[in-house]
């Protein structure tokens, strides 16, 4: 059975919410509770190997699976951001290089996971992709993907001087933007959904910094345990309505080739 959700406005709604919770986790484990960066991202990262793994040995389509590794993804790309742009500090740049510095690397690292998944002449099409390798280089891109996106949604947030809900409203004003143009042009929906999936994790990132940071810094001073908890429940209720969906309709059937 297809392996890949259909790509649906309950898509969009689940992914924005799973790179959302996890930006609010990754800083709940990393800094609300001392942590660290790199202890946080070992646990994150083990979390991330066990049902990555599971993911991809899975012969059909669960939602609560499919959305755990998205999730792992974020929190795992989260402390990768992090530490790289922070160092072992939690401004920008004491130690490391910098939100600005940071995405270029790692713009440079997802164009190159691009440039690989091309040589293998696998389909970029997320809902025809039908082999193991390719869905192996599909969870290496989102996990890119992610990663830079912690990084653009800390830039635009604070070397800009946007702030996060500024941040926040102009990559929601661009995803809007692409969305006219996938309805009125007839660009490549498979070019727009890449870049819609990369720009929605800094919208996560803005989003999820907005809900936890305190007031005086822009913020709705949820804290990053309450903002973790709601987005928790809300992204559970969201592959619940999935897992239902699913079960009333089903998805045609499509070998996946080893």
């Amino acid at each position: 059975m297809r392996k890949l959700p259909e790509i649906t406005v309950l898509f969009w709604l689940l992914k924005t919410v799973a790179v959302t919770l996890g930006e609010t986790a990754g800083d709940l484990l990393g800094i609300t509770w001392g942590l660290g960066y790199v202890l946080t991202a070992g646990v994150f990262l083990g979390f991330f190997l066990s049902v990555v793994v599971a993911q991809v040995r899975s012969r059909r389509y669960r939602p609560a699976l499919y959305w755990a590794v998205v999730l792992g993804t974020s929190t795992v790309g989260t402390e990768i951001s992090d530490f790289l742009n922070r160092g072992p500090g939690h401004g920008s740049a004491p130690d490391g290089l910098g939100y600005a510095w940071g995405a270029v690397l790692l713009m440079s690292v997802l164009a190159a996971v691009f440039l690989v998944w091309w040589r293998t002449g696998q389909t970029y099409d997320v809902e025809n992709i039908d082999t193991r390798s390719g869905e192996i280089l599909y969870w290496i891109a989102i996990l890119a993907s992610n990663t830079l996106g912690t990084s653009t949604g800390d830039w635009l947030s604070d070397d800009t001087g946007l702030g996060f809900r500024g941040a926040f409203l102009v990559i929601a004003a661009v995803l809007l933007l692409l969305l006219a143009v996938h309805r009125f042009t007839a660009a490549s929906p498979t070019v727009l959904f890449w870049i819609a999936f990369v720009l929605t994790r800094p919208l996560g990132a803005a989003g999820g910094d907005s809900l936890t940071k305190p007031l005086g810094d822009g913020g709705l001073g949820w804290g990053t345990a309450g903002a973790s908890a709601a987005l928790g429940a809300l992204l559970v209720a969201l592959i619940v309505h999935q897992t239902r969906q699913q079960v009333r309709g089903g998805r045609g059937p499509l070998t996946l080739r080893t």
